[in-house]
Order: C-alpha cells, then structure tokens, then sequence
C-alpha cells in the first residue's frame, strides 16, 4: 500500500467522523435542555460511566466537568457490581454513555439508579436498548458508521462532543468564568497566564506612596528606596491625584537644577493609568506594553481613586506571563 492510500484512509476516517457529528447536531434537542439543567442544579457529584470505549470516553467528559466547576468522577463499570455502586448517593446523578445500551456491565448499574431514585441520563443510540428506557434523560445519538466498520470511532467522537457540549453548557449556566477557571487551574503555564493583578500585586508598606505637597527632595528618597521607578501621589484624604517616574525625575534635572525643592504636584503626572485588581496580570503587560511604561497603579473599580497596590513588568515576566 502506498502513502497516498494512507492519506486516502486518514481522509475517509476524518469525513466519517464529520458526518457522525453533522448527524449528532441535528438531533440535539430539549432533552439536552433538561440534562444541563438538572446537572447544573445538582448538589452532589455527577457519576460518569460507560463500557470499553465509552468508559475512555466517560473519564474525559468526568475531567472536562470537574475542570469547569462541576464536581464529577468516572466509575468504572466493571468495578461497580463489586462494591464500587457505594460511591454513589441519593443525591447524585448518573450518565450513562453506552452506543447500544444493551451491554451486560451497566444492567446492575440502571438496576441500582431505578431502584434508588437515583437521576439517570443516557447517552445512547438505540431507542430498544434497556438504558434507553430506564432513562429518566435520554440524549440520543445517532447511529453511524464506524471507521473500519469495526472499532468505535464515529461513535465515540459523538459521545465526546456530547460530552463537551454538556460540560460548556453547565459552565455558562451556572456563570463559571475565568476568575472561577483560575482557582482549578493553579499549576503550569495556563495557570500563569490566568493570574489576576491581584495575584502579584506589590502592597502594604511596599508601595511607594507620597503626599503631593512633600519636596522632590524626599519624594527621590522613597522613589530610590522602594526600588519600583515610580512614586505615587495623594492629597490629604489618601486620593492618588498623580504619579512621578525616575525618567520624568531624570529629564527634570537636566532643566531645572533646583527641581529637588519644589513640590511633588508641581512636577507629577496627573490622572495616571490605573487597572483593576481583578484584570488579568496578562492584559497588565498589554497595557504596559503598549504606553511605553514599567508599573501600573493598581485598584478596585468600587474605589478608583484610592490605590491599593502596583504592579511592575518585572513582577509579572518573574510570574511567567508574557
């Protein structure tokens, strides 16, 4: 067999599957409404189980749920019939993925969720199936053609995009969003670019405050002492009413050799750029980045005259965000 084959083969499979899925979208319809309903609703953990290929399946969609904020693990059906139908409660609800719904490992399973009350959503594709009827949900697939005729291929791509739609669905429904997506995602690169202002923020006594009434004299002390390029003015009531840089401070004393004795709001840039803490450190840099500056006066968007933090390029490149 020559390459060409092959990537004749490669082709086939791919337009197999897309058809599979082009099915699958015609045929979602409110029975996909109830299911991300009553999953969303749910106050326990959503239990994921299939058979061979729909078991493999059944994991991903579990990590795919629990990843976007909905408690989920997959039970491994052959397990369940010895002690495993103890992990799951009253209060849970169970997804059953099987393509024909007939297979001997979940009848215990369906057994033990119809004898308990327990909410059963399946996914399958044969209307005569015994997972089929004892659904309280039924999400149908349609039946297609799998690759090779033999393995499990356009079907188990169906499930999956269920599976995916599902999870999506839930997540926009119970409002999951990136701040939420952050907190499960603390490690690894995604992790980094999702930190908030917040996250890296300089505070407390590290900020580089200053009333707008002191000499420049002092204000360059706390501008070398804190070390971040900046300080930061404010009037009387705690108000940022400008900030001053160490280049604005450097092309001052080129013209005026008597700058150090006038007064900080003499000298300051007033309305200085600020961001909120809950903005991503990403669009931070962006911000940085594009006005040509260092540091960002960091605030809450309840209070935007009162700072409460800075953040500095050095700070988020250290945090490995770019």
């Amino acid at each position: 067999m020559n390459n060409k084959k092959y990537l004749s083969i490669a082709k086939d499979v791919i337009n197999l599957e897309i058809k599979a899925l082009q099915k699958l979208k015609k045929t979602i319809n409110s029975s996909f409404n109830q299911a991300v309903t009553q999953i969303a609703k749910c106050q326990s953990k959503i239990i994921l189980c299939g058979v061979g290929k729909s078991g493999l399946i059944a994991s991903k969609i579990a990590a795919t749920f629990a990843s976007v904020g909905t408690p989920a693990f997959n039970l491994a059906a052959s397990e369940a019939s010895h002690g495993d139908l103890g992990m799951i409660s009253k209060k849970d609800i169970l997804v059953l993925i099987s393509y024909s719904g007939k297979t001997t490992e979940l009848k215990n399973i369906i057994q033990f969720a119809n004898r308990n009350k327990i909410l059963l959503i399946g996914i399958v594709s044969k209307k005569d199936s015994i997972l089929y009827r004892a659904s309280d949900i039924k999400l149908l697939i349609p039946q297609v053609v799998e690759a090779g005729n033999i393995v499990p291929t356009s079907s188990t791509t169906s499930q999956l995009a269920l599976g995916d739609a599902l999870a999506i669905a839930v997540m926009k429904y119970k409002k999951f969003g990136t701040l939420d997506f952050k907190k499960l995602h603390p490690a690894g690169s995604l992790g980094a670019q999702l930190k908030t202002v917040e996250d890296i923020m300089i505070t407390g006594k590290k900020i580089p405050f200053v009333n707008e009434n002191i000499k420049m004299k002092n204000a360059f002390k706390i501008l070398s002492e804190k070390k971040l390029g900046i300080v930061i003015a404010r009037n009387k009531t705690k108000k940022v009413t400008g900030i001053i840089t160490d280049g604005q401070v450097r092309r001052i004393s080129q013209k005026n050799t008597n700058f150090q004795m006038l007064p900080v709001k003499k000298i300051m840039t007033k309305k200085p750029l600020s961001i909120d803490k809950d903005e991503l450190a990403a669009k931070a840099l962006s911000v940085m980045n594009n006005n040509k500056i260092t540091s960002l006066i960091v605030i809450n968007k309840k209070n935007p005259l009162i700072a409460i933090g800075v953040i500095h390029v050095h700070t988020i490149l250290q945090a490995n965000i770019a």
